[in-house]
């Protein structure tokens, strides 16, 4: 049964936080170090002085609750999620599930939701409406935090699989990044026969258990590179997957370092040319810290990493044979070759934009909601 949900924050909470940034003990930096070493701190602190003294959440949150929401217990876990339905002109519209991943929430598809729910008001063909579900991941944003182990991205796709059977869709699509690409390649797998088609903005981080020689020469380059990047920028996944209790104590009760933890991967993961605020605006930048400050959840979404972690090798080398497509942004984390592609999924879509990142639905959201809308438009019927 799924029940409507809206939040209103205690203004206690909001003096707690502005509180606590006030208070926050800064380290030092050396000269010049900029974003070097991870967080540039004078950034930061021109970033949580205004977090602290100017930042207005009642507005923001107002806006988020303007969103259809919902809460629903599915699989033993109460799922926070919007629910957005294509208006009555747009009749036959696909239902799509979008999964987000970390360090975000359903916040990475707000842009996106009346793209695709409304196309005709957005210069779209109103034929390419869909009814739109953006689920929290449990243990992040608005969902429950688990009581035990987190659900890895197996379970996730079980749990969205039956979110969808009780909202009334039997076929539906699927659309994912990050985590989320990887939630939405196990709905494809282990839900073939309800999943129309598949949408990921990437393909994760690879996984490749065959002899190396069997691979063409682009993959072999592609698996380095992806195998470099986790060398260089990868000691936060490390991090969540060995140590997130660790790391959660000091986030959990510190919003400039929770900041600090999530604004470095925003600007490196962006397509913003070492500015952050190119690719999003300080409200949104804040409004996505305040989700994960107000919920308390920044220890459980890590948490994902471990059991992630764990999911057995075999897993990884499924190929996926429902009809696939893949968005490739430049400043995304990795850039796959068509062979990759081909290799790991039934490709029949790979589009290479010219602008964009990781959060390509904060960062592009007219270009990826276009992408999505001519990429599912075969498989409406």
């Amino acid at each position: 049964m799924t029940e409507p949900f809206t939040t209103s924050t205690a203004p206690a909470a909001l003096d707690d936080l502005r509180t606590r940034l006030r208070a926050t003990r800064w380290p030092d930096a050396p000269e010049d170090a900029g974003w070097s070493q991870g967080v540039d701190v004078a950034y930061l602190r021109d970033l949580c002085d205004y977090w602290a003294g100017g930042f207005d959440w009642p507005a923001q949150e107002a806006d988020l609750n303007r969103l259809p929401r919902y809460r629903a217990t599915i699989g033993g876990h109460r799922v926070h999620f919007v629910h957005a339905r294509a208006g009555a002109s747009a009749g036959g519209a696909l239902p799509l599930i979008l999964s987000h991943g970390w360090p975000d929430s359903f916040w990475r598809y707000t842009k996106i939701i009346p793209l695709l729910t409304d196309p005709g008001a957005h210069g779209g063909d109103p034929a390419d409406a869909f009814d739109v579900v953006v689920p929290d991941m449990p243990g992040y944003g608005y969902s429950d935090r688990p009581t035990g182990p987190a659900p890895d991205t197996i379970a996730v796709a079980g749990l969205w699989a039956g979110l969808m059977s009780a909202l009334g869709y039997e076929r539906f699509g699927a659309v994912g990044g990050d985590i989320g690409s990887g939630v939405s390649r196990y709905l494809a797998l282990d839900h073939p026969q309800r999943v129309v088609a598949v949408h990921r903005m990437d393909a994760g981080l690879p996984v490749y258990l065959g002899d190396r020689a069997d691979l063409a020469p682009e993959e072999r380059a592609f698996l380095d590179g992806a195998a470099g990047w986790a060398a260089t920028e990868g000691a936060y996944a490390a991090m969540h997957r060995t140590r997130p209790q660790t790391a959660a104590v000091g986030l959990t009760d510190s919003p400039a370092g929770l900041a600090a933890w999530i604004v470095e991967k925003l600007r490196a993961w962006s397509d913003c040319g070492g500015d952050v605020e190119r690719a999003f605006s300080r409200d949104e930048i804040l409004t996505n810290l305040t989700i994960y400050w107000l919920t308390g959840t920044i220890g459980s979404a890590m948490r994902m990493y471990r059991v992630n972690g764990a999911i057995p090798p075999a897993q990884h080398a499924r190929r996926v044979e429902v009809p696939s497509g893949f968005s490739l942004f430049p400043a995304d984390l990795v850039r796959p070759p068509r062979a990759w592609l081909d290799r790991i999924a039934n490709t029949v879509r790979v589009t290479e934009h010219t602008a964009g990142g990781h959060f390509a639905p904060f960062e592009q959201p007219q270009v990826y909601a276009e992408e999505l809308r001519e990429f599912f438009r075969p498989y409406r019927r």
